[in-house]
């Protein structure tokens, strides 16, 4: 299996305050989108006794793991699905929560995402969402972009604040036909390991910053682990390596 980058660990502090949002109760069937290797979707069967989780994801070797760990942890009240929630034809109306820890900033088209997700969510289903606020406000992506690139932030992949705007954001789920959004601030630092160099190796694990890494000769491709190494060493404290963060925590319901 490949080398997967640690979420759960990085997100540690931001999942206390998701879970508690979440308020699984123990009858729900719980729909979890970009579960990764599943700890928010197990999270959810543990709290939904009589109820149960869906766990959906893009990536095979995440799903496997996520697999293995919950048979690990005897847990029978769980599933999980590689399929793209944009257009994936869940069973209508059979969720009673819908959750995603930061993964919903990625979707072609929003709208139809969250379209197609609602359809899969009962009257008065809740919706409990992380996404990223803007970059800049994001210490984790402008401190390491700049210490390996001085080009500016214009990634070409999928963008992970493409939600960080309440406004549009709120517009996007009236039109696919929520109600009552609300947004909470989250200021959490992100965990990159407890010592530099496992974070170093952490680090390039990110697609986002791999590609800026792949795009440089193989001379200022060292300068810029150099200058890496320097940046984390500098976020190293007695707890681990921490950067600042910025997350909306967004709620919202369907109509009844």
């Amino acid at each position: 299996m490949p080398d997967l980058f640690d979420y759960d660990a990085e997100l540690r502090l931001h999942n206390e305050l998701f879970r508690t949002a979440a308020r699984v109760g123990s009858g729900d069937h719980v729909l979890d989108i970009g579960c990764g290797t599943g700890q928010s979707t197990r999270e959810a069967a543990r709290a939904a006794v009589t109820g149960s989780a869906l766990g959906v994801d893009l990536s095979a070797p995440m799903l496997e793991r996520a697999r293995r760990l919950s048979d690990d942890q005897g847990l029978a009240n769980i599933t999980y699905l590689q399929a793209d929630a944009q257009v994936h034809r869940f069973p209508p109306t059979s969720f009673d929560l819908c959750i995603s820890r930061f993964g919903t900033m990625f979707f072609a088209d929003p709208v139809a995402a969250f379209t197609n997700i609602g359809r899969a969510l009962r009257p008065a289903a809740r919706l409990v969402l992380l996404v990223w606020q803007e970059r800049d406000r994001n210490e984790w992506s402008t401190a390491i972009r700049q210490s390996l690139t001085a080009a500016p932030a214009t990634p070409r992949g999928p963008d992970p604040f493409s939600l960080a705007d309440p406004t549009v954001t709120e517009g996007i789920l009236t039109a696919a036909g929520f109600a009552e959004v609300g947004f909470t601030d989250v200021h959490e630092p992100v965990h990159y390991g407890p010592d530099s160099a496992t974070a170093f190796d952490a680090v390039l694990r990110l697609w986002e910053f791999k590609d800026l890494l792949a795009d440089l000769d193989a001379a200022a491709a060292e300068q810029a682990r150099t200058r890496l190494r320097t940046t984390l060493d500098a976020h190293n404290t007695d707890g681990g390596v921490y950067f600042d963060s910025r997350a909306w925590l967004v709620t919202a319901r369907r109509p009844h």
